[in-house]
């Protein structure tokens, strides 16, 4: 499954260009503070996860749905089933185990 991240477009169309409106608009109709750095993250670059809160916050500021902000790519992709790692069989010893005593 690939995922396309859309939410500089998102923000784009509610004319919002910077970092620095977007944290306005979070932290004023959310209530949700983001550092400088995150929304810069969420703007500049396609993150591999994004927090359930942090989705629900950017939608409530850019007043949109989840499907506004990302795409998901259904197109099925060939998955190979993983070889089974050979187990090896445990050493047994011969004989005695100990010396006598």
């Amino acid at each position: 499954m690939n995922v396309r991240w859309k939410l500089r477009m998102a923000a784009a169309q509610r004319e919002v260009w910077t970092g620095a409106e977007l944290r306005r608009l979070l932290s004023e109709r959310a209530g949700t503070q983001l550092s400088a750095a995150s929304v810069s993250a969420l703007m500049t670059k396609e993150p591999s996860q994004v927090k359930l809160s942090t989705l629900a916050a950017l939608c409530t500021a850019l007043e949109c749905t989840p499907n506004d902000l990302f795409e998901v790519d259904t197109t099925p992709i060939a998955v190979t089933k993983p070889a089974k790692p050979k187990r090896e069989q445990p050493k047994v010893a011969r004989g005695r185990s100990m010396p006598p005593v």
